[in-house]
């Protein structure tokens, strides 16, 4: 029988501590700290994410029933409480797992370079949309959204080799989302690929200036003036046309005053989709293909909010919520960069999670545990099992 770390310690082995010191030292995170470190902050909330904790007690009762395992699984204080982890959480810099979390982003991209995404492309390709988290007016009252309800705003920019997100930000919910664009860092040859909500068209241009490629949908009210009609096949593709031409409104030529290309696709249930892209290389069903991806940030955002557990917040403050969104998201990149190193290619992301929430404290090598069992195994060697009468 294998006698090993326990699986939480085996899959925090694949934790950079290197880096995460540095990242507190630069934030001055063991500030008059005595025992309860970072390192255990980060542990115990990511015990929580892999569990799926509910509340501060729930966290507390668990890891207190199982005390004499908290050494082993890597924290250095004796016992935690649910007050001292709500303090951590409300008053320590959430900035460290911000930095934490870019630094996993970048390792993790190398592993999934060529991780295929339903379109063949070499280019890195983006999709950035936002998500709005209800949250409750009296409870979150530094996060209004409407009259009687509160929010923040997830902007995320999703890699989608591996569906690992290269960019996050974190707003109230009034900020609209096309503002976030100005904070993004331009990739010269990326595409990225937006829903109407971000057709701005001076940030398009700036896009388009920095070398970069965007796709997006055109509103209803879009004019476009065409210049020149590309041939396309209507009979074998859904595409109805493909044109090169400029917007015709004063203010939208002067917002982006060179050309646009404009691709109108028959949809579902005969609807008509027209995208608008700078790119005038990429045939146009391909074209129709990539924005289709962009499903996939809609698909993430659904994954976050059923279990990154970020709806049932541990703390009130900005810092405290801001805190229990990045350390998951810390883990999420965690366990995908596991994956790519364990060569899990038959599990699915959520597979694994589901599985590592049952067995934190189980002591079998993390490649067996996570290895489906093979089909022709000898029935000598199961448990036996008893015969209903």
């Amino acid at each position: 029988m294998h006698q090993g770390n326990l699986v939480f310690a085996q899959i925090m082995l694949y934790l950079p501590l290197s880096t995460f010191r540095r990242c507190v030292a630069e934030h001055r995170g063991e500030h008059k700290v005595k025992d309860f470190s970072r390192l255990d902050q980060f542990f115990a909330m990511a015990f929580a994410q892999l569990t799926y904790r509910e509340s501060l007690r729930d966290i507390e009762v668990n890891l207190r029933a199982q005390a004499r395992r908290q050494y082993p699984m890597g924290f250095s204080c004796s016992t935690i409480s649910r007050n001292t982890l709500a303090n951590a959480n409300a008053t320590r810099p959430w900035q460290i797992y911000a930095d934490f979390a870019q630094h996993l982003i970048g390792l993790a991209r190398p592993l999934y370079a060529k991780e295929p995404f339903g379109v063949e492309l070499d280019a890195a390709v983006y999709a950035f949309d936002a998500s709005t988290i209800d949250l409750c007016l009296s409870v979150f009252a530094r996060a209004p959204f409407r009259s009687t309800k509160a929010a923040i705003k997830l902007h995320t920019l999703l890699y989608l080799r591996g569906n690992i997100h290269s960019f996050i930000h974190i707003t109230d919910g009034k900020t609209h989302e096309v503002n976030v664009l100005d904070d993004l860092v331009l990739e010269p040859g990326a595409l990225y690929l937006m829903d109407r909500g971000y057709l701005d068209l001076a940030r398009l241009f700036v896009i388009h200036e920095a070398k970069a490629f965007f796709v997006t949908r055109a509103k209803s009210n879009t004019k476009f003036r065409r210049r020149y009609s590309h041939p396309v096949d209507r009979i074998n593709t859904a595409v109805i046309c493909d044109q090169t031409g400029v917007l015709r409104t004063h203010f939208s030529s002067k917002d982006y005053p060179t050309t646009l290309r404009r691709v109108v696709v028959k949809g579902d249930q005969r609807k008509r989709l027209v995208f608008l892209t700078n790119n005038v290389t990429l045939e146009p069903t391909l074209i129709s293909d990539l924005y289709r991806q962009r499903w996939q940030v809609e698909l993430f955002f659904k994954w976050v909010k059923l279990h990154l557990r970020i709806k049932v917040f541990f703390g009130t403050s900005e810092n405290a919520v801001k805190t229990q969104i990045w350390i998951p998201i810390s883990t999420y990149v965690l366990i995908a960069i596991a994956e790519k190193r364990l060569h899990l290619d038959h599990h699915s992301l959520y597979e694994i999670l589901q599985i590592l929430s049952l067995s934190m404290f189980e002591t079998m090598p993390r490649n067996q545990l996570l290895t489906p069992p093979s089909m022709d195994s000898d029935p000598r060697n199961q448990a036996n099992q008893l015969a209903l009468l």
